[in-house]
């Protein structure tokens, strides 16, 4: 390697914020008060280009100092890396994140330091995308399967799946990849949406945007549920009646009961026809979701937002505890590590519909749904993205909704940079909008 080659000469964080807890956006029953806000990071480089790679992570609020802190501790092992030797194999940078032995020994692989890993090598992945002028889902569907097999860590799943096994999938994943590129960027990926169903919107408000859902192409919305079950009902009857009988309603209770209460309280909704029923007790609890997917079945059973690595996953398919399993962009290892549950879901034969919405996810989870259409699961039969219409704006290269589905981004990189004005005005404290924000609170206290 040439003592002259480009390399990273800075990792860059940020404390973004939304104060979105003003208007309920975002409000379920576990977390009644989010401000949607996003740790993030630029890494910097000195090569000519001047490419490069943006990264985050998801939180909904005062967790950003603990997050941002975490992504801070990794620098070192970023800076000084050769530009070219990061693009050519990301993986080599997620092994060396998850491979810090005092790091690692606050998860291992969960929890702050985790999602702080996934957003470092998801800006090592937006970087080595823009560098190959693919956008992401472009760059891992045209990739050779031994590249990408290569990307992962098979640590803890070889019970589940082999390297070679990972291999194969991928190589079948080929056969009709250009066809199904033709077929993705014509039609999109399929679309479902939240915003109806946030538990902090009247009756009236989520009838009015349920009817415009399905104005808009969505053939399946989300509601929240989970703190009163007479609300419940209430809700999805109101639901029901506004979208008719064709278009899937989907439920999510945010883990907040027990496993008998999930199972009565499934039950209990049973008559407006949910198609699912998401996170209905803790993430952790892998017996949890067998036994309540047994009992509720015709309803199915969701969940992954907040399973802590491939490893939970593995383990959640492997006892058939879930219907559809959910991916999250930034909660785990980032690209690297969601490669694995993709793969561990095609070989288990399990549905991927991600999580999205928050700060970004849309943004970035589109384009893991993308490449395992075309080069892995090969349909998007009961498959969808979660989509949520807020803080959109805040991004150079924003999702676009057609007809309900999400237009393939053909920009490259991962979807990831974030506007500098956004970066200015929201940056906690000192941003415009939070300074503004704090100077009218002393003045009301005054």
């Amino acid at each position: 390697m040439s003592p002259t080659a480009a390399r990273i000469n800075a990792v860059d964080t940020f404390d973004i914020r939304f104060p979105t807890s003003r208007e309920l956006d975002g409000s379920d029953a576990m977390n009644p008060d989010p401000d949607y806000s996003a740790a993030y990071l630029v890494l910097r480089t000195d090569a000519a280009d001047g490419l490069e790679g943006h990264g985050f992570t998801f939180t909904i609020g005062r967790g950003n100092d603990v997050q941002v802190a975490a992504i801070e501790a990794l620098r070192g092992h970023v800076v000084g890396r050769a530009v070219d030797e990061v693009c050519d194999n990301p993986g080599s940078v997620f092994h060396a994140l998850i491979s810090d032995s005092q790091l690692r020994w606050l998860g291992p692989e969960k929890g702050v330091m985790h999602m702080a890993i996934g957003a470092v090598a998801n800006a090592v992945w937006d970087m080595a995308a823009k560098r190959a002028g693919k956008p992401l889902w472009r760059l891992l569907a045209e990739a050779e399967p031994e590249w990408l097999v290569r990307q992962i860590d098979f640590r803890y799943i070889t019970d589940a799946l082999t390297p070679q096994e990972a291999l194969e999938l991928l190589r079948r994943g080929k056969e009709g990849a250009p066809e199904r590129t033709g077929r993705l960027l014509a039609q999109g990926y399929p679309a479902y949406t939240t915003s109806p169903g946030w538990l902090g919107y009247s009756d009236d408000k989520l009838t009015r945007l349920a009817v415009q859902a399905v104005a808009d192409g969505f053939r399946q919305i989300k509601l929240k549920v989970g703190a009163d079950l007479a609300d419940d009902m209430r809700r999805c009857r109101a639901a029901r009646s506004a979208v008719g009988p064709d278009i899937r309603i989907a439920v999510d209770a945010n883990q907040r009961w027990n496993v008998d209460e999930a199972i009565t309280w499934t039950r209990a909704l049973a008559a407006f026809e949910p198609y699912w029923i998401e996170e209905p007790t803790s993430p952790d609890d892998v017996l949890g979701h067998a036994a309540i997917r047994e009992a509720v079945a015709p309803v199915k059973v969701a969940t992954g937002e907040h399973v802590q690595n491939r490893i939970v996953f593995k383990q959640l398919l492997q006892a058939g505890a879930i219907d559809v399993l959910q991916i999250d962009a930034a909660r785990v290892g980032g690209v690297n590590e969601n490669l694995a549950i993709l793969l561990l879901a095609a070989k288990f034969g399990v549905p991927v519909c991600p999580h999205a919405g928050g700060v970004g996810l849309c943004e970035l989870v589109q384009h893991l749904s993308m490449f395992d259409f075309v080069a892995l699961s090969g349909t998007t039969d009961d498959r969808v993205i979660e989509y949520v219409d807020h803080l959109h704006e805040h991004f150079l290269d924003p999702v676009v909704i057609s007809e309900g589905h999400y237009t393939a981004p053909t920009a490259p990189g991962f979807s990831a940079a974030m506007r500098p004005d956004s970066l200015a005005r929201y940056t906690f404290p000192g941003g415009a909008f939070w300074a503004a924000d704090l100077d009218q609170k002393k003045g009301h206290a005054a």
